[in-house]
């Protein structure tokens, strides 16, 4: 059930690049929304995943979160990502498009954790994870699919590749679900390390990002909204 899952949400990607292909690029505002979407969703994984999955567990689940940071840090600094603007005259560059490609697949690895643990918490609690994860694929494709056809990709291969960066996404989902069934006592861990690095990316990279590209107010609202509907669901399917 985990793989069928976690596919369907890699999947959702795919409706990312439609504006492309009806011939209506987003403008600079709506990728700022789209980027506050995503954030905003993410805040509410964490927040079901801190609720839900470390049971009372606060050390295991901390130092887990500070694995997490340190995770996304590191990889950053490693592929020489961590100050790229989706959205900025770098994404243009030369290794824009690599970049940009780079960071999507970091963010998926760390989803397709959340849904592993979420999965081995409870199936409603997997199932509204991965529901949450598909809708936050598609504004993330979409801007990932800006960046590629900017560089002259067709707007097919940059939706093939929208998915294709969320490939990992079930590789890590099957594989934190069947370790967590292995060894339950490392819940805690892996929730916190899944809540850090959502957390770390939503509030460093995605949020200060948005904020460039559209007004304040407004990428505030939907980024409340969007955390909102998540606790909603997570309390509706608990």
């Amino acid at each position: 059930m985990v793989l069928g899952v976690s596919g369907l949400t890699a999947l959702a990607a795919i409706v990312g690049p439609l504006p492309l292909a009806l011939g209506r690029p987003p403008s600079r505002s709506v990728i700022g929304w789209a980027n506050a979407l995503a954030g905003g969703l993410m805040i509410g994984v964490a927040y079901a995943l801190l609720t839900e999955g470390l049971g009372g567990a606060l050390i295991a689940g901390g130092l887990g979160a500070l694995l997490g940071i340190f995770f996304v840090r590191t990889t950053h600094a490693l592929v020489g990502t961590g100050e790229l603007d989706v959205d900025g005259p770098d994404s243009a560059g030369p290794g824009g498009g690599y970049k940009a490609i780079v960071v999507d697949s970091l963010h998926a690895a760390d989803e397709g954790v959340a849904i592993g643990v979420a999965m081995a918490v409870a199936v409603p609690l997997g199932v509204a994870m991965a529901a949450t994860l598909a809708v936050h694929n598609v504004p993330e494709a979409m801007l990932l699919s800006t960046v590629l056809t900017r560089r002259g990709l067709s707007v097919p291969r940059a939706a093939g590749v929208a998915v294709a960066v969320n490939l990992n996404q079930v590789l890590l989902a099957v594989a934190t679900f069947a370790v967590l069934g292995a060894v339950p006592a490392g819940l805690p861990w892996v929730a916190g390390f899944a809540v850090g690095a959502l957390m770390y990316r939503s509030l460093v990279e995605l949020l200060p990002e948005s904020y460039h590209q559209a007004g304040e107010t407004s990428i505030a609202m939907v980024t409340l909204l969007a955390m909102g509907i998540v606790v909603l669901l997570v309390g509706v399917t608990g």
